[in-house]
């Protein structure tokens, strides 16, 4: 399994819902207000996890997908996935 953080900058209109509802469906867990944790299969890679996620979002809006190797945080909302 592999670990991801998905981060997005939500513009215009700002459908969170659509997004939050794929990233819930995903298994995320939301640890900063616009950055969720995500735990995956090993076959998954940042650029189709982004292309997957992009149908959830408007094409003005801007989304990053990284794999992650380590992380250390503070005052985050919830503890994110564990390798």
């Amino acid at each position: 399994m592999k670990i991801f953080f998905v981060d997005y900058d939500l513009r215009g209109d700002r459908d969170y819902q659509t997004l939050y509802d794929e990233l819930n469906r995903l298994g995320g867990k939301r640890v900063l207000k616009s950055l969720w944790s995500l735990k995956l299969n090993d076959n998954t890679d940042c650029s189709s996890l982004r292309d997957h996620l992009m149908q959830f979002i408007d094409n003005d809006d801007g989304l990053i997908v990284s794999e992650v190797v380590a992380y250390a945080g503070l005052n985050v909302d919830n503890k994110p996935h564990s390798f």
